[in-house]
């Protein structure tokens, strides 16, 4: 077992061979990607299906996508699975996605675990059901040792909430004098965002032609490239992964500098990171 594991390509491997492939140049490859999945109602519609067929057949996308990204070497992904503005669905809707979240979160763990890939979360759990949260603590306590690629799936997300989470808990270490005016700045910011320890994503890519950011990710995507195209979430296959990664090749990333992108020791492009 040990034998094999060592014949297992790393992150960096995967990834320098998906440039070659692709003709891009290791720097112009993305280490995290962020994808607002938009479209499995309106899928549904065009084949006269219920909504929740649609939600369904994203959930298939999620899977295939997800494995493309550890083939690719990509280390981090995040999907926007759902908001908190999202509650204000149909509540038979909310139920069935529900549902699929519940379920999800059980049938990927050996998926999860064969690609060595570790589960988190981002959002308030508060709100979602007992089975939800259930499953969700579950799959993140077996992947914690994984290694590779990390899965961050926002659901009960809100951007807004993130940012007002964070900063009453740096109210209240100031309030009990374990945090100094002075250290209150942008990386005590990040430090306490849900995202605290991962990279900011490189490429944003949100599919059903939506020009929005929905409330997704407003501090970390300060200087993420924006992808969207017309597929919609249902349909979105690793042709179109690989449209938007060669898309995210032709950038330059000047992250207000004039002297174009930045490199960082592994050859890729700087992307800052919310401080570990």
């Amino acid at each position: 077992m040990l034998a094999l594991q060592k014949l297992e390509k790393t992150s960096e491997e995967k990834l320098k061979e998906t440039a070659k492939r692709l003709g891009v140049a290791l720097s112009q490859m993305p280490r995290h990607i962020a994808i607002i999945m938009d479209g499995n109602g309106r899928w549904a519609q065009k084949k006269n299906l219920l909504r929740a067929e649609g939600h369904y057949e994203g959930g298939k996308t999620v899977e295939k996508i997800a494995q493309y990204c550890v083939d690719f070497g990509i280390e981090y992904l995040t999907l926007y699975s759902f908001s908190i503005e999202n509650w204000k669905r149909p509540k038979a809707e909310v139920n069935t996605l529900m549902h699929i979240y519940a379920r999800y979160l059980v049938e990927i763990r050996p998926t999860l675990m064969k690609n060595n890939v570790r589960l988190i979360h981002l959002g308030r759990l508060a709100q979602l059901p007992p089975a939800v949260k259930r499953e969700l603590a579950g799959t993140i306590k077996m992947t914690a040792g994984n290694s590779g690629m990390v899965l961050a799936v926002a659901l009960n997300y809100g951007g807004r909430a993130e940012i007002a989470d964070a900063t009453r808990k740096i109210a209240q270490k100031y309030k009990e004098g374990k945090l100094r005016f002075k250290d209150i700045d942008e990386q005590c910011i990040g430090d306490h965002l849900y995202t605290a320890g991962l990279a900011e994503p490189d490429l944003l890519i949100r599919t059903a032609n939506e020009m929005r950011v929905s409330n997704f990710l407003l501090w970390q995507i300060s200087y993420s490239e924006f992808y969207v195209t017309k597929t919609l979430w249902p349909d979105f296959k690793k042709s179109d992964l690989e449209k938007a990664i060669l898309a995210y090749a032709k950038r330059e990333r000047r992250f207000g500098d004039t002297k174009g992108a930045r490199k960082h020791d592994k050859g890729g492009l700087e992307s800052p990171k919310l401080h570990r």
